[in-house]
């Protein structure tokens, strides 16, 4: 443990925090040129996105969720990769297929749109769910096993699923092992009265997109993510963690509580929310501030709760309130 210890505060030594922070701060404001009136969504949006996790958006149509994805991908410049899921769409549309070459005799591996550094899912949730899990194993693991082979993806890879909450004709609701691998959840909203009215003005000629320009490298964004992981945690608040997820297990009205990848993804969330506010070390309110984006859709409630309204969200607000928050 010592051991460990002096490896990050080595690491840390070479860490230029504010640095870091300026190149969030970077990203984020070239986002919000297109993404109006969202701060926090895109601000957790990147905390998911330099912690190595992956976001689902839940929302109607129109609240710009696709717009946020294809935004990011072009303030990195980096390689961006679109999936409409439909009924039936198969796993082979998505990790790839094996084709036999005659001239050769053998089979050649032909890779699918999960070979990308970001992902847009869009409506993730009209895929069947046999179509579904072939995202599994590349969410988790970064690679795809195809007949017995293992293709590795980038280290950059990162998913934004979406899906719509209000529709559910022709839908497959995401198993919880589906909704345990997105590191949170976020559901942007409509915009206030004068966002919207900035948006129409800025489509009046064409979409602000289209003039968006690249203002960091991959290497920085794994820049940022090193960084990340050098943010100091005190054992005090990894037990607040564990404390946070746990409540969720034994919760009234809660069928299927956290588990360990949700603390996991929790610190990582918070680090990142540390990063970003210039600090080499997280406190309580980082975890605070997480925790129901992080916590919330992988919750699952009673029939009776749901039919009474009790939401996720209301759940994980409630055990924040009863714990103590660490001084």
């Amino acid at each position: 443990m010592l051991e460990q210890a002096n490896g990050i505060e080595s690491r840390a030594a070479n860490v230029d925090y504010d640095r870091a922070a300026e190149l969030y701060q970077r990203i984020s404001e070239n986002i919000q040129k297109i993404i109006k009136g969202k701060e926090q969504t895109v601000k957790l949006l990147l905390a998911a996105f330099f912690a190595g996790g992956h976001v689902l958006l839940e929302d109607v149509p129109g609240t710009g969720k696709t717009t946020v994805a294809k935004t990011l991908a072009k303030s990195v410049d980096t390689s961006f990769g679109r999936l409409q899921f439909t009924p039936d769409l198969l796993p082979s549309d998505i990790v790839g297929i094996s084709i036999y070459r005659q001239h050769s005799g053998e089979f050649e591996f032909i890779k699918g749109p999960v070979f990308t550094n970001i992902l847009l899912a869009d409506e993730i949730n009209r895929a069947s769910p046999r179509t579904q899990s072939a995202l599994l194993e590349a969410m988790e693991e970064r690679q795809v096993t195809m007949e017995g082979k293992k293709f590795t993806l980038s280290a950059l890879f990162f998913v934004i699923a979406t899906q719509n909450p209000v529709e559910s004709h022709g839908t497959y609701p995401l198993p919880e092992s589906q909704m345990d691998r997105f590191m949170i959840k976020l559901s942007p909203g409509y915009l206030d009265r004068d966002s919207e009215a900035t948006v129409l003005f800025e489509q009046l000629e064409s979409h602000p997109l289209e003039h968006i320009e690249a203002v960091t490298s991959e290497n920085e964004v794994i820049e940022i993510g090193r960084a990340l992981t050098t943010i100091r945690i005190s054992e005090e608040l990894r037990y607040y963690i564990v404390d946070i997820v746990s409540a969720t297990r034994l919760a009234e009205n809660v069928v299927l509580g956290a588990s360990v990848r949700a603390s996991l993804s929790l610190m990582r969330i918070s680090q990142a929310l540390a990063l970003f506010g210039g600090r080499e070390f997280v406190i309580p309110e980082d975890i605070v501030e997480a925790a129901p984006y992080v916590l919330s859709h992988r919750l699952q409630l009673t029939s009776q709760a749901l039919f009474a309204g009790v939401t996720q969200d209301a759940v994980v607000n409630s055990i924040i309130q009863e714990l103590p928050t660490p001084k």
